[in-house]
């Protein structure tokens, strides 16, 4: 196969600081921005240690090496850190996201048998099927446009409902797709409050704004749930899905039934909206490359002319996964890993005392200059084979590492190679003067403004 590189080119992305902001501009970033937060030493630097200011101590860890230390190595000496959890189990309460100790332990116990290789291998034909039936609403698109970015959220949606819950979540999925963009803009932010440490009684602007699509998503979770329980006490039962094998784990040695909802809400509000915004990245990336673009669309060709099941696509498109890595590289869906040190230690000749905020940042890590060579362009040959294994495992996170890496890590990757196989298959998305994108921080990598792009049909 060749395998030699094509052209790069660099997207948009903030330019790092050359000096730090003053506190009222920090937390006018933090709730606007975070990722234009972070200045020269956190693209150069081991690691920054920070004995003051707004939240306590903190460090940030960029060296490979302390980061296996803190994710891996003596992950136990590690909770979620404070800020994170006040961002999210306001909406997640006790799902995998924010849940810790037991709770999280029952909850991964349980989901596990839903997300082993045998398992994902026997989603790919429903992958496969929504992505062919999400693929034709673009015929109505021809020589208009799209955005993209919310396209590829309604196409993860319908992957997540058919592959998990046999296509039975109550609600309408356009719906849907507001209110998730909704529920990230207002309380997936962080609060200024919560930077203050003000105690929870006080009440957050980003929680009262969000107030209603939570609602809206408890209320779908809720009616998703009464749905499935009304089947399974019928003859002939239910589908053995994610869903049943959830509710079929309630009881006193599994979940309580909030556990139950918490985790469904977390899956259903954010178990495809990781892989959704790095579907988006990718395509406009590759619009941004045709050279790149034009090899994974022969690739993409080659492999569907002689191989039908979808299960063996993600080893038989290496250049296509390879496009996919690189853009969650420079977009990482989840741009930042929050810790917090339980009790004093040491890594190398670093202290870490207890109630530090650790902060892994697959934003900055990823663009790191001493971890990468032209850290700042898209080159999907740095995943190619024989480049791929040259990545250090903690330099590269998309899904995190340790004991808490995304259950969903071999289902989201076989998902976006299926669904950008059917894609690129049959269309061309094109740049377009509207196609501006600026990368924000929410609990995504999210595309402000969205990415409108033009939809041609390919000639095969």
């Amino acid at each position: 196969m060749d395998t030699a590189p094509a052209a790069s080119f660099r997207p948009p992305a903030p330019r790092p600081r050359s000096k730090p902001p003053s506190t009222l501009e920090m937390m006018r970033i933090v709730y606007r921005n975070p990722l234009e937060l972070w200045g020269e030493p956190s693209y150069n630097e081991r690691w920054i240690s920070i004995s003051g200011g707004i939240g306590g101590p903190l460090l940030i860890a960029n060296d490979p090496g302390l980061i296996r230390h803190v994710l891996v190595d003596n992950a136990k000496n590690y909770k979620m850190a404070r800020v994170r959890q006040k961002i999210l189990r306001p909406i997640l309460r006790d799902g995998l996201l924010t849940a810790e100790g037991a709770v999280w332990r029952r909850s991964r116990r349980a989901m596990a048998p839903v997300f082993t290789p045998r398992h994902i291998a026997g989603f790919a034909r429903p992958m496969l099927e929504k992505s062919e039936a999400f693929a034709q609403r673009y015929e109505s698109a021809i020589g208009g446009t799209a955005d993209i970015s919310r396209d590829m959220t309604l196409l993860t949606f319908d992957i997540l409902a058919e592959t998990l819950f046999s296509g039975e979540i109550d609600g309408d999925p356009d719906d849907f797709g507001h209110q998730v963009d909704r529920l990230f803009e207002t309380m997936g932010r962080v609060d200024p409050l919560d930077l203050l440490g003000a105690p929870d009684w006080l009440p957050r602007v980003t929680r009262i704004l969000g107030r209603n699509s939570l609602a809206f998503f408890r209320g779908i979770v809720a009616r998703t749930i009464a749905m499935r329980r009304e089947r399974l006490m019928k003859e002939g039962g239910a589908p053995e899905d994610f869903l049943t094998l959830l509710l079929r784990a309630e009881g006193p040695d599994g979940l309580t039934r909030q556990e139950i909802e918490d985790n469904i809400i977390t899956f259903i509000g954010a178990g495809h909206e990781t892989t959704a915004r790095a579907l988006g990245w990718t395509i406009y990336c590759l619009a941004n490359l045709p050279g790149e673009r034009a090899r994974i669309e022969a690739e993409i060709d080659g492999v569907l002319a002689r191989e039908p099941d979808p299960v063996k696509w993600l080893n038989a498109m290496p250049l296509t996964r390879a496009a996919f890595e690189e853009a969650m590289r420079l977009y990482p869906p989840a741009p930042s890993i929050n810790r917090e040190a339980i009790e004093d230690d040491t890594y190398a000749d670093l202290k870490i005392p207890s109630s530090m905020q650790v902060l892994v940042m697959p934003w900055t890590i990823h663009r790191h200059r001493k971890l990468w060579d032209d850290p700042e362009a898209y080159r999907p040959s740095r995943f190619y084979p024989g480049n791929r294994e040259k990545i250090d495992r903690f330099q590269y996170l998309p899904f995190g590492a340790g004991p808490r890496v995304c259950i969903g890590a071999s289902f989201a990757m076989q998902e976006a190679v299926i669904a950008l196989a059917v894609l690129l298959s049959r269309y061309r998305f094109e740049l377009l003067p509207q196609t501006k994108p600026w990368p924000v921080q929410r609990l995504t990598t999210q595309a402000e403004g969205g990415l409108p792009m033009g939809v041609t049909r390919r000639e095969n």
